[in-house]
């Protein structure tokens, strides 16, 4: 799998991409917009960093983070859908997650929580443990993730 391989799909289908990135900092939006002709898919991507910018470009409820924290599906999936209103995409996918080092009991490094937002279908949305390899391994492993689930969202 791969950023190519997205692209190719997407244009296939006439879609455009978005992202909403937290602990991959943009790292999703780079692999696709790295391919010459990603324009002609990929809307924008938005990093969303800390909890004011999801809430000021995504608009992320200030409650979902109080009730849930920001590693969590509910925010991936409002972060994913807040992305579709927020662009001209009709895909898009977003990354929240403990990249490390660090973590909590609860909350532990390498969690990672996914969400995709498809115009007319329902938000999909899913948690992946990658353990603690490292934040480099973790960044990256969660960016495959997320061009996967693009894939996986366009075939």
């Amino acid at each position: 799998m791969s950023a190519t391989e997205v692209l190719k799909a997407a244009r296939a289908r006439g879609v455009m991409i978005a992202t909403a990135e937290s602990c991959t900092g943009g790292m999703v939006a780079a692999a696709l917009t790295d391919i010459a002709g990603s324009s002609a898919v990929v809307d924008r991507g938005f990093v969303t960093y800390s909890n004011a910018a999801k809430m000021d470009m995504l608009g992320v409820s200030a409650d979902t983070l109080e009730a849930h924290g920001a590693v969590s599906e509910q925010v991936a999936a409002e972060m994913a859908e807040g992305a579709l209103r927020h662009s001209l995409a009709q895909l898009t996918v977003s990354i929240t997650g403990i990249a490390g080092p660090g973590g909590s009991e609860h909350k532990p490094e390498g969690r990672v929580c996914f969400g995709v937002a498809m115009t007319g279908r329902p938000t999909r949305t899913e948690t992946v443990e990658f353990g603690a390899p490292g934040r480099d391994r973790v960044r990256c492993l969660s960016r495959d993730h997320a061009l996967a689930l693009l894939l996986g969202a366009l075939v």
